[in-house]
């Protein structure tokens, strides 16, 4: 994996993840400027089918700045590139097992390529994350005191 661009660090707070992809962002020249200068938010995108194609949606990419009147809309849905097995098999995750797919991170690859790290989630009810949060805390207190005595 290379250059981190963005992160979604709420995914496992809100999800069980199971699998992860690898997809590729059909960009606009601006919106890769803009994230060369490493400024985008995907905390509350989500990818969806649409037809036959799997979109990030609500993804923001903020505008370039000297772009003018040739900038990109910040939030529109991006179309997601996979390969078509992957993305039947995405497509079936979600219709028939009723999965969702979240954006984990943004980033750039070796080649110097946008990448987004795609994961097939299933969504937490209000206990699990209570119990996920009592288990953060648990392991917090462990280690303060286990540091203390020892």
């Amino acid at each position: 994996m290379g250059k981190l661009i963005a992160e979604n660090r709420r995914a496992r707070f809100d999800y069980f993840l199971e699998e992860t992809f690898e997809a590729g962002l059909a960009l606009t020249g601006t919106e890769v400027k803009s994230l060369r200068n490493g400024r985008a938010n995907i905390a509350e995108s989500y990818a969806a089918v649409e037809g036959r194609d799997i979109y990030l949606i609500n993804a923001d990419i903020p505008p370039y700045a000297q772009a003018n009147r040739f900038n990109h809309e910040p939030r529109r849905h991006r179309k997601l590139l996979l390969h078509r097995k992957q993305l039947d098999r995405l497509i079936g995750a979600v219709q028939r097992e009723g999965r969702t797919l979240i954006p984990t991170r943004l980033y750039w690859n070796d080649k110097g390529l946008a990448k987004l790290e795609l994961a097939l989630a299933k969504g937490k009810k209000l206990h699990d994350k209570r119990e996920t949060s009592a288990e953060r805390d648990w392991q917090r207190d462990k280690a303060r005191l286990l540091r203390d005595k020892g």
